[in-house]
């Protein structure tokens, strides 16, 4: 029998946009609260480092861009982070403290070039980054700040309680890298996300029953006033509701019910004790990279090397 239980934490809340300080500060306070708690896996959104600038335009119209969107984007490059870096590191501090491996979504950089991207990072209780995940395919206006990630980065991690990993928002969509990430044997799939809505329910619920694993699913929620008023482009977000995204971070079982109902309308903290031996009674009857899978008639082929622009042979 597997008796490998943990306790999961899910973090809805939100950064001051743009501002690293205040992210490394939620951070802290949340993987404080969510270890006195016991759990010993921390969730926190999709882009927490350094938030998600829903609404914002950047000054772009086809055919052209505006000097303001121009200082926008150079202020959300500057408070991305790099993989690793000092703010891993700073990160890596808070999960040693505390005890808990941390998943956090993250906007990127790196010293070589100045694209972004929206990545997970992966933290150990010892500190040490395990592994990062950037999103294949950025949605929609999103493709105006972040580049597309890579098979190098489709990262599955080894824990004392299961295999974590996962995809970003509507990558979650896409069935081969669902396909992909099952073959990987993942337990808890993880899945940060932008989406408030109720088709996103729909979507996590599916998942969970189509890979017979844990989904930990885990939103912002946003407010007008996590926006600093002094951006160049406020006033694409200044008719807008109060609330730009109500949330519904949840956690599924593996037969898709939910071990903690969405949570709406506020900041918060959801916690959960998983039973790992749910994952191997939910296969029994669908092992959807075992028993009921057909390599004689579907096979997927995944390209994990680096896709690297210009090769050095030296």
């Amino acid at each position: 029998m597997d008796n490998r239980n943990v306790k999961v934490a899910v973090v809805q809340s939100a950064p001051v946009l743009f501002d690293k300080q205040s992210s490394l500060q939620q951070i802290e306070k949340w993987t404080k609260e969510a270890a006195e708690q016991g759990a010993g896996l921390v969730v926190f959104p999709e882009v927490f480092v350094s938030g998600y600038p829903r609404g914002l335009h950047f000054g772009t119209r086809v055919g052209s861009r505006s000097e303001a969107g121009r200082i926008d984007w150079s202020r959300y490059w500057e408070s991305a982070i790099e993989i690793p870096g000092k703010d891993t590191e700073h990160i890596g501090r808070i999960a040693k403290e505390a005890g808990v491996y941390l998943v956090i979504g993250v906007v990127e950089k790196e010293r070589s070039s100045t694209t972004l991207y929206n990545s997970i990072v992966y933290i150990g209780p010892d500190g040490q980054v395990s592994g990062k995940h950037r999103k294949l395919v950025p949605t929609g206006a999103e493709r105006l700040l972040w580049g597309q990630g890579d098979g190098s980065t489709l990262a599955v991690i080894d824990t004392p309680f299961g295999r974590i990993g996962g995809l970003i928002c509507w990558e979650n969509y896409m069935p081969l890298a669902r396909a992909a990430m099952y073959a990987k044997g993942i337990d808890i799939f993880i899945t940060p996300t932008a989406d408030a809505r109720d088709t996103w329910q729909s979507t996590i619920r599916h998942i969970a029953c189509e890979g017979r694993c844990f989904v930990v699913s885990s939103n912002q929620y946003v407010t007008k006033s996590f926006y600093p008023p002094d951006l160049a482009c406020y006033s694409d977000i200044a008719d807008d509701d109060d609330v730009l995204c109500a949330g519904g971070s949840a956690i599924v079982g593996p037969l898709g019910s939910y071990v903690a109902e969405p949570l709406y309308g506020r900041e918060g903290l959801i916690i959960a004790e998983l039973d790992m031996s749910e994952i191997i009674r939910s296969r029994f009857d669908f092992d959807v990279v075992g028993h009921y899978s057909r390599p004689d008639v579907f096979q997927l082929i995944v390209n994990e090397h680096r896709r690297d622009n210009v090769i050095l042979d030296n």
